[in-house]
């Protein structure tokens, strides 16, 4: 079987990386290869590939076939387009230095897209660490604010409108309260009047009573005499 470009795993269990490696088609996944080629990290944002250009590039003329995944990451670093290049410089149609010249045309235009890729990426996560400090200071501002209205002393209800202007018409007008206070400070003079003339009446009678007793006594001395 022909050599393959495959992807060998390492790492912790939830983090694995990656070897990107040459191995014989019938070998074992993780098990022995034929040379290291890179290296594949995708724990990072973006992620981490390194890889040997050329060494992979002669690989491929020798007839190695790379697996799906392995063939997107050396497409994405230009292994695949130096290999089209390098086959066009076997047949005649460019020279080596038209080749390489081309090929790092294109890396330059892939760095500089990989470097707004990760500028953009960068902003994002500063603007989502601002969103959760505001989020954070809202938090806390609310639980302050809980903590002072519970240490506050209990104020009484507000009165609405409606019940001002409910006490307002049930209320006496002026003029009568005025009238309503008299009332009740002539109230007790005319009860006072009233009970002055029983009392004089009930001190009279002792008096009377007294008069009368002396006429009943004078019967016994007129006896005494006969």
């Amino acid at each position: 079987m022909p050599v393959r470009i495959r992807l060998q795993r390492h790492g912790k269990k939830g983090k694995p990386f990656y070897w990107i490696v040459a191995a014989d088609g019938r070998a074992k996944r993780d098990g022995k290869f034929l040379e290291k080629l890179g290296i594949y990290n995708p724990n990072t944002n973006p992620a981490t590939i390194e890889v040997n250009v050329d060494d992979s590039v002669k690989w491929l003329f020798n007839g190695a076939q790379p697996s799906d995944t392995a063939r997107r990451i050396l497409s994405y670093k230009g292994v695949l387009l130096k290999h089209h290049l390098m086959a066009g410089v076997r047949k005649g149609a460019l020279t080596e230095e038209e080749a390489e010249k081309k090929f790092q045309a294109w890396l330059e235009e892939k760095s500089k897209a990989v470097a707004k890729k990760e500028e953009n990426l960068s902003k994002a996560q500063q603007e989502a660490r601002k969103k959760a400090l505001e989020a954070e200071r809202e938090v806390s501002e609310k639980r302050a604010q809980a903590a002072a209205e519970a240490e506050l002393p209990e104020t009484p209800e507000a009165v609405s409108a409606e019940e001002e202007v409910e006490a307002l018409e049930t209320a006496p007008a002026p003029e009568e309260s005025v009238a309503q206070e008299t009332e009740a400070e002539a109230a007790p003079e005319a009860k006072a009047e009233e009970a002055a003339p029983e009392v004089k009446t009930e001190e009279a009678a002792p008096e009377a009573k007294a008069e009368e007793a002396p006429a009943k006594e004078d019967p016994k001395p007129a006896a005494d005499k006969e």
